[in-house]
């Protein structure tokens, strides 16, 4: 075929430890503690916050990808071994129920469920919650904001849990 593709590497599988009542999970799916979130955007140098749901959180991270599109839609990217380094700090002043990113130009909010629809909803309230949480607006102009400004993407379509996140310029948020 000889189509070349430029890499990006990124771990599609970072997450914590999920709560206790939800008993032995599979690591394939996405969900609020994160897991096999699949973004593309949380390579080197991003800042992802997740929920913890136990004492010591219990990182982990994995499943190395090369390269992937958004969606992820025929289960795998370019696969590859990868290595990081990882700084876990523990964000007390932070309450999140779903994970949540930050690169050096966009704050990126991630809704997962079987639903896509339901995705969205998840991480459009994410960020609205964002917006004010950081500018002071009411909810309703946030809304309109993420209406305006905000992007948002399928991040994977393929593991039982889908993934939407919306993506907002930092520079709008002053």
């Amino acid at each position: 075929w000889g189509l070349e593709l430029p890499l990006r590497p990124f771990f599609g599988v970072m997450g914590v430890a999920p709560p206790p009542n939800w008993g032995r999970i599979s690591s394939i799916q996405p969900r609020a503690h994160g897991g096999n979130i699949d973004n593309k955007e949380l390579v080197a140098g991003t800042t992802l916050f997740l929920p913890v749901f136990t004492e010591g959180a219990n990182f982990s991270c994995g499943d190395g990808h090369g390269a992937q599109g958004d969606g992820e839609v025929c289960i795998t990217a370019i696969e590859t071994a990868l290595r990081g380094t990882f700084t876990l700090i523990l964000r007390e002043d932070l309450t999140l129920a779903n994970p949540r990113a930050e690169t050096p130009t966009h704050f990126i909010t991630m809704g997962t469920d079987p639903d896509l629809d339901r995705c969205a909803e998840i991480a459009l309230r994410d960020m609205i919650a964002l917006i004010v949480e950081r500018t002071g607006l009411c909810r309703e102009d946030a809304y309109m904001l993420c209406s305006l400004a905000g992007d948002l993407r399928v991040t994977q379509t393929v593991n039982g849990c889908k993934g939407i996140h919306m993506m907002l310029e930092k520079a709008l948020l002053g």
